[in-house]
């Protein structure tokens, strides 16, 4: 089915990531042009825009102002202007802390990592779709928004305000200034990731899937098929602050062992 995003300008946060990279390649496959963000990785992702075919590759700090502010100036000088942006860049602390011990500092590092750098993504792109009049915004959350997780409160009330309280918001803001623009959300389950290897070992898979209609993992590029469907005009046109979960059909996360 055509998606219409041949030549399109996209920018892909996090493009260095797991599932930033497999966006990346998804949006590249249909035909559009891809800016790859990073932050710490710049080998990874100068490997992913290499087999892009020579994609730019922007490095931005996104939990500060000018750091976003940035990103989406050198993205529109690469591409023209950006169409679309995939917001996927988070970071999901590994260790377990429940909110009885968790740092204040872990707490707000967790926060501007994920629900503060979204918004600043938000903040910058929108400013390029009030310059061309229209444009897609694909927020990327997580299951630990809608069900929780514990130890892993901080991420969760991040992600959790990113696609609720902002994805709504947004949506009906954009409108503001482009009447067709749009705004929707993923929110991936478990997905193999660099986040996650080496933590979803047969065991664990099969205790955490017990919640789950399809007892399996995502891959990353499950849910980049969800996030390029959702940026594309012609797919979902008529489809704005929606979140999309893509879990296997999951219910929730088990509490005791």
């Amino acid at each position: 089915m055509e998606t219409g995003l041949a030549g399109k300008g996209v920018v892909v946060t996090g493009a260095s990531g797991g599932i930033g990279s497999a966006v990346a390649r998804t949006f590249a496959a249909e035909g559009a042009r891809v800016v790859v963000h990073f932050h710490r990785n710049r080998e990874h992702a100068e490997a992913v825009a290499a087999e892009l075919g020579g994609a730019p590759v922007v490095e931005a700090d996104l939990t500060d102002e000018a750091g976003a502010e940035y990103l989406f100036t050198r993205a529109r000088e690469e591409l023209g202007q950006v169409d679309v942006c995939a917001a996927v860049a988070g970071v999901w602390p590994r260790d377990d802390e429940p909110v009885w011990r968790l740092p204040l500092e872990r707490w707000e590092e967790t926060l501007r990592a994920n629900l503060t750098a979204t918004f600043l993504t938000a903040r910058s792109y929108l400013q390029e779709v009030k310059r061309i009049g229209h444009g897609s915004l694909v927020l990327v959350g997580s299951t630990a928004g809608r069900f929780g997780e514990a130890g892993h409160a901080d991420y969760a009330a991040a992600k959790s305000a990113i696609q609720v309280g902002l994805l709504l918001s947004l949506k009906n803001e954009v409108v503001r200034i482009a009447p067709d623009a749009r705004v929707n959300a993923v929110a991936p389950g478990w997905t193999y990731s660099p986040m996650t290897r080496g933590e979803l070992d047969p065991a664990l898979v099969e205790r955490l899937s017990r919640t789950m209609a399809l007892r399996k993992v995502a891959t990353a590029d499950d849910i980049a098929r969800a996030v390029v469907v959702l940026a594309s005009d012609e797919l979902s046109g008529h489809v704005t602050g929606e979140l999309v979960t893509v879990a296997g059909g999951m219910e929730g996360r088990t509490v005791h062992e």
